[in-house]
């Protein structure tokens, strides 16, 4: 292919690109809270929810393990690498021999998790009932035809990734939650819980869908061919094993989590999935679209060898992910009950849902510093082509999940669950960061330590405002009405953030500038638009 016909890439800093994807992270994650919202009142937390967020597990399982984090951590430095030395055709090349590879492979793996679904499922939730067994049965053996199209579509995402183009890789996942509401809607009212299912295949499709015309505009062109010995192919697929194995890891405590939630009362599991998915929000936002927009400019430089390049990127990236999740951390632990009742609490979703999800959420509060940072960390050793450190780390921390879920489960009951996944988490975080320092040179980790610091004071004294306000309001508005606890939560959130940058703002905090400078920019954008 001649390279003049391929479009450049587009010059943006990291800053911007995290912009862009940190803007649909957070209208993805809105539809992500708009379709639990709408789950949790339509069906309650109870049976079909578990059953739902149950035959979520063997469809992730295959797919985290192969294709999410495992691919794009292996693809895109080698895509870049041979893209740089060998040229686009190559770099094509390489591209559809893996994407041939993932659909055989896939298409195999769904069959047989098709056919094996009623062997899985008992062992994985052996607290449900025979018939509530039946229908998470059902609604694998529809969500495993989904993990094809994700596989496809992830694949496209990568090479978007590669060429810095974010805003159709940011878009899938808006369409992919738009597809599960849509099945909620339509589908629901004629194929019963079932109808769920088919609305996850919808949103696959059309995670698909809006990425094509994008890769196809980079050169891409699709052909049924298959280069297993190419070099670059076997590098990706050496690159590929450790990372697998870290997220086969991580899909196992997942698996532990649904084991143990399904022998307690009806609604456990669905009370910790929606727990960790308000969670997962600003994960998403801050933690995860960062890191995705840096990890093509920490692969570039270490493969032109700037060590202190990287070092310093990682430091800056690390530093804005601590700005906006520490004070959320402590509102979130503040705001727990009223978070919860104002997000999911309506319809079939009562009070002791509420409560139940509401003491999960507090527990994975504490957790979200270093679930936000995880996949920075990560992504700093996938840049130097180490996806094996990660590997050792995670199962290190599944073993503690298990062994602490095994005690805390009895007598603590669903808070124990959340317990053992919040302390294995963070001594995950804890030993990653220290192996990753050591590497890099302690990553200027005094700059990085004086600006959590400070970061931290201002979210304490941000907690307390909006404590002393939450109790303040109480007896003021109705709070057995939406309305009153709407009213109560809001104010007492917005006096904790503005206490937050003011005080952020007199520390001299850097990250407030930032903050600053890209409200203008969107600003402006928004005057000339």
């Amino acid at each position: 292919m001649d390279t003049a016909t391929v479009p450049s890439v587009p010059k943006f800093s990291v800053s911007t690109n995290a912009l862009i994807i940190g803007f649909f992270s957070v209208v993805s994650r809105i539809l992500g809270l708009l379709r639990d919202r709408l789950l949790a009142s339509h069906f309650g937390a109870g049976d079909v929810l578990d059953a739902y967020y149950a035959a979520f597990k063997l469809p992730d399982f295959i797919f985290n393990i192969f294709i999410l984090g495992a691919l794009s951590s292996a693809f895109i430095p080698v895509f870049i690498e041979a893209r740089k030395h060998q040229g686009e055709s190559m770099a094509w090349q390489i591209t559809n021999t893996v994407l041939n590879f993932l659909l055989l492979v896939m298409s195999i793996l769904c069959l047989l998790s098709i056919i094996f679904a009623p062997l899985f499922v008992p062992v994985l939730t052996p607290g449900f009932s025979l018939a509530k067994q039946a229908l998470t049965i059902n609604l694998t053996r529809l969500m495993m035809v989904a993990i094809i199209f994700l596989a496809v579509s992830n694949l496209f995402g990568a090479v978007l990734n590669s060429y810095k183009r974010f805003i159709a890789y940011g878009l899938a996942p808006v369409l992919y939650n738009i597809g599960i509401i849509l099945g909620l809607f339509i589908l629901v009212p004629f194929f019963g819980p079932s109808g769920l299912a088919g609305g996850v295949l919808l949103g696959a499709i059309l995670h698909t869908a809006c990425q094509l015309p994008t890769i196809r505009r980079l050169g891409w062109r699709w052909g049924l061919k298959f280069f297993l010995a190419d070099y670059y192919f076997q590098k990706i697929i050496r690159l590929m094993i450790p990372r697998t194995l870290g997220l086969a890891v991580y899909s196992i405590n997942q698996l532990v989590i649904t084991y143990f939630a399904s022998l307690l009362a009806s609604g456990s599991l669905a009370a910790f999935v929606l727990a960790t998915n308000l969670q997962s929000f600003p994960i998403n936002v801050f933690g995860v679209s960062l890191a995705i927009a840096v990890f093509p400019i920490f692969s570039e430089s270490f493969a032109n060898n700037k060590k202190q390049e990287l070092i310093e990127h990682l430091a800056n990236s690390l530093k804005r992910v601590l700005f906006f999740t520490i004070p959320l951390s402590v509102l979130f632990l503040v705001l727990r009950a009223q978070v919860v009742r104002i997000i999911l609490g309506s319809g079939n979703f009562d009070w002791g849902d509420t409560i139940n999800t509401a003491n999960v959420f507090a527990f994975l509060s504490l957790s979200l510093v270093a679930e936000s940072l995880l996949p920075l960390i990560a992504r700093a050793f996938y840049a130097q082509h180490d996806t094996k450190t990660p590997v050792m780390v995670s199962i290190l921390s599944v073993f503690l999940n298990l062994t602490l879920a095994t005690f805390l489960i009895k007598p603590l009951g669903i808070s124990g669950l959340a317990i053992a996944y919040v302390s294995s988490t963070i001594i995950n975080f804890l030993i990653l960061t220290y192996l990753l320092s050591k590497r890099l040179s302690y990553m200027n980790a005094k700059s990085i330590v004086n600006s959590g610091w400070q970061m931290l004071q201002a979210s304490l004294l941000a907690g307390m405002v909006c404590y002393g306000i939450l109790h303040l309001l109480a007896p003021l508005v109705d709070m057995h009405s939406f309305a009153g606890i709407f009213i109560q939560g809001v104010s007492a959130g917005l006096a904790g953030l503005l206490t937050y940058l003011f005080v952020a703002h007199k520390l001299k905090i850097q990250e407030v500038c930032f903050v600053k400078k890209y409200l203008n920019l969107i600003l402006a954008k928004l005057k000339l638009a």
